[in-house]
């Protein structure tokens, strides 16, 4: 059986709750417990604070975690990346106060930056030459600047909303972050087994997202012109009609370009189009 540690509330553990739900994996979620197994695959969630995951894993405590990229760097543990995620996008950035005057990251020399990420921080002013003083704090980073604290902050930015609440704007973006499946680095053939059937269906549920299922009627005459339109996976089904000169396309668009594909196939001459939710996709 096969260990992972999640997030215990927030927005990363909303969404591999979610994630994990789509893969098949039942959880019992409605009683509050650190550990919980699964009903129908050998799986078992070991619920902690995001910060400890990364040494949880690292230390085989969990074989798995989710976790988000700058916890994963800021904790620089010896784990390995399995699979990037795509979700919990978010960026760690610098922030000062909304009227000061920014000239970029030199304007740092000689301030206190107040930030709940040190290491990656430490490791950026290095790279940009800037001699600065990092003010550790836990949680409310992005009120040290509003009672005196600090000079700046170095935080999570997702909406940016939170800054602006703050009077402050965001002038570097030292990192990009989303969701991660870090993976301790020694796992036996028989976990490294279960392992692989996760991941097989955790890349049936990426593949599905934001993917459409489009069915159309086409004159047997537009077809060429209809599928050099498509971008579908490989190439549409074409299967032909009771109604002579008719045929029917079926094919898999992204939400993306969903719509600027549905009128040029309409403006074309595709009729009768029927758009169908996808809840896998088998690689």
């Amino acid at each position: 059986m096969l260990r992972i540690a999640v997030q215990t509330k927030g927005r990363l553990y909303e969404e591999t709750m979610e994630l994990l739900d789509e893969a098949g994996i039942k959880l019992n979620t409605l009683k509050r417990k650190l550990l919980v197994q699964s009903a129908n695959f050998p799986l078992e969630v070991l619920f902690l604070r995001d910060d400890d995951i990364p040494q949880t894993v690292a230390s085989g405590v969990a074989d798995l975690g989710i976790v988000g990229e700058n916890e994963f760097c800021e904790r620089d543990e010896a784990v390995s990346i399995v699979k990037r995620l795509g979700f919990s996008r978010c960026r760690l950035s610098l922030a000062v106060p909304k009227d000061v005057v920014y000239t970029g990251p030199a304007w740092f020399s000689g301030k206190t930056v107040a930030t709940s990420y040190p290491t990656i921080l430490k490791k950026y002013l290095a790279e940009q030459g800037v001699s600065a003083s990092i003010h550790v704090i836990t949680g409310s980073v992005e009120i040290a600047p509003g009672i005196g604290l600090a000079d700046a902050i170095f935080d999570i930015v997702s909406s940016g909303s939170t800054l602006v609440s703050n009077r402050l704007k965001e002038v570097e973006v030292v990192m990009q972050s989303e969701a991660l499946l870090i993976g301790h680095q020694e796992m036996d053939s028989r976990k490294q087994a279960i392992l692989e059937e996760l991941i097989f269906r955790l890349d049936a549920v990426k593949m599905a997202k934001d993917k459409k299922y489009v069915l159309m009627n086409v004159p047997q005459g537009k077809l060429d012109e209809i599928v050099g339109v498509l971008p579908g996976m490989k190439s549409p089904t074409v299967m032909p009609l009771a109604q002579e000169g008719w045929c029917s396309v079926h094919t898999v668009l992204s939400e993306k370009s969903f719509w600027e594909i549905i009128g040029r196939l309409k403006a074309i001459g595709a009729e009768g189009i029927l758009v169908l939710p996808i809840e896998k996709m088998i690689p």
